[in-house]
């Protein structure tokens, strides 16, 4: 199955979390003890994370992040699970601060003015987005969804594949012939103001906005939909998927129902299937817990950089080593961890080149990988001895080499006297390719035979 990639705008969501029994004697107020500080990806990225553990693990995301602080740290969140396909920011990346109590919110905190730039187009995006087999476009109202080269592609792909969109008020229009749109019902009302409601507003945006179907989110009474002349139609939650208790914490309940509509669009359901399966992922999301259930603590979380091009600059900037490796690690063995804690020895970084599902099967046949390229790029961050993972599709990782720039280019020692066709962009940089000694005996060609496939 074509991977499912998310257009939007990624964003930093933090959930400080305390409690308060007093108020404050300056003014009347409520003081919180915090107890704790809890991150995750949110906006596009959320969206993205949520496609990438539940539902879609072949999952991508085109967004705009910046080098700073949070956007650093929402690399490191999405690294785990995604596959970041960048844009340049101009600005700081945002960041959104809840302080709760006792599971309320009392405030929000919002940082960062950060906008998508209105740069050429990267070429990794355009072909990643030309191989989609779908795309989910979550827009935040921050520059992405109105990038002008991303939107006359996706004008095209919407003639070809599933296109679901997530409005902003302050993003643009939806491209025309998009497949689905899912506004909340406070916004479908802001679009089209004067509508006597959500069955209106979905018939209507699906009119204004050339769209193949709306439909209209209105919280713990499922969606309008509107995909035809005949009219709307009311999806309720279905029986037992409910939220239960009297503070239910719906954030992000727009996002799963987009990203689940999205999914089973892309799997093969008609529209209304694909509607009803989304009510019923929103539900059962809010019922759990909503976006809360997928913060981890912050003082709790590695530090692992999950952008390798940020690192490499960091490095350089301190006068360090960056070492680079590279390979389809398919089915991790004692013999990878052997060239993986050489080359670490060898630099002050080591930053792995991935071979992605494609470029696996271009180089090994129809049967591999055996582990997801997602699995496998999450398996190596967890390795204490590399600091970034980066994804390739083509058969030699040159043209990320010729960015990453490293001081060390290291392979097994089975390579030697090969033709290494990225030799020569590591030695233009001034860089050295070294072979590490190899563990006899490993190979996972070899534990796949052994294992009779």
């Amino acid at each position: 199955m074509r991977p499912l990639v998310v257009v939007g705008d990624a964003l930093l969501d933090v959930d400080v979390e305390g409690r308060s029994d007093r108020l404050c004697p300056e003014a009347p107020v409520p003081v919180v003890d915090a107890e704790g500080e809890w991150v995750r990806p949110g906006g596009a990225g959320l969206a993205a994370a949520l496609l990438a553990t539940r539902t879609a693990p072949r999952t991508l995301l085109v967004t705009a992040l910046g080098d700073d602080d949070t956007g650093r740290r929402l690399a490191e969140l999405l690294a785990h699970d995604v596959r970041v396909l960048r844009l340049p920011l101009e600005g700081e990346t945002v960041r959104k601060t809840r302080v709760r109590a006792a599971g309320q919110s009392l405030v929000r905190l919002d940082t960062g003015d950060g906008r998508a730039a209105q740069a050429p187009l990267p070429a990794n995006v355009e072909r990643s987005l030309r191989d989609a087999g779908a795309v989910l476009v979550s827009d935040y109202g921050r520059g992405v969804a109105a990038h002008r080269g991303l939107r006359r592609l996706l004008t095209d792909l919407a003639r070809r594949i599933p296109v679901v969109w997530d409005p902003h008020p302050r993003g643009p229009a939806p491209v025309p012939g998009a497949t689905l749109v899912t506004p909340n019902d406070r916004e479908a009302l802001g679009f089209v103001p004067g509508c006597g409601g959500p069955e209106q507003a979905a018939a209507t945006l699906r009119r204004e906005w050339a769209c193949s179907a709306a439909a209209v989110t209105v919280g713990a009474n499922g969606a309008v939909l509107a995909d035809g002349d005949s009219g709307s139609v009311r999806i309720p939650v279905p029986t037992g998927a409910a939220a239960t208790g009297q503070r239910p914490d719906t954030c992000g309940a727009g996002d799963r129902f987009a990203s689940a509509a999205a999914a089973a669009l892309l799997e093969g359901a008609d529209v209304t299937q694909a509607v009803r399966s989304a009510v019923e992922a929103a539900s059962r999301f809010v019922a759990a817990g909503g976006a809360s259930a997928l913060s981890v603590e912050e003082s709790a979380l590695p530090r692992v950089d999950g952008d390798a091009f940020d690192l490499a600059e960091r490095v350089r900037r301190q006068g360090g080593r960056l070492v680079a490796t590279g390979g389809c690690f398919d089915l991790l063995h004692p013999g990878h961890v052997s060239l993986l804690r050489q080359a670490r020895s060898l630099g002050d970084a080591l930053v792995v080149c991935l071979n992605s599902d494609d470029s696996v099967r271009r180089l090994k046949g129809p049967g591999r990988p055996v582990v997801p390229e997602a699995d496998r790029a999450r398996l190596l961050a967890e390795l204490a001895i590399v600091d970034a993972v980066v994804v390739f599709d083509e058969p030699a990782p040159s043209q990320v080499l010729n960015q990453l720039r490293p001081d060390v280019w290291v392979k097994g020692d089975d390579y030697a006297g090969a033709d290494l066709p990225e030799a020569d962009v590591v030695r233009r940089h001034g860089g050295e390719v070294v072979l590490v000694p190899t563990v006899d005996g490993y190979s996972t060609t070899r534990l796949l035979q052994d294992a009779g496939r």
